[in-house]
């Protein structure tokens, strides 16, 4: 797995405080928060693993985020 790198990323912002939140507006604030890219996934979606700075990682389960992570 690649290294994790921080440059570019909102400081201050912790992605737990995204799980609740309904899609939407966790977009929206990810987008007022500095973060250049935000995906969107169903739950047990098969993803890439390749680490992008600036990027928030959305599991949304019936419109609700459930998990979140940066990268």
């Amino acid at each position: 797995m690649a290294p994790e790198h921080t440059a570019g990323e909102p400081a201050a912002d912790e992605p737990d405080s995204y799980v609740g939140l309904s899609a939407e507006a966790a977009e929206r604030r990810a987008a007022e928060r500095g973060w250049t890219t935000v995906r969107t996934l169903a739950p047990d979606a098969i993803i890439t693993m390749e680490y992008l700075a600036g990027r928030l990682n959305l599991t949304v389960r019936e419109g609700t985020v459930v998990r979140c992570w940066k990268g």
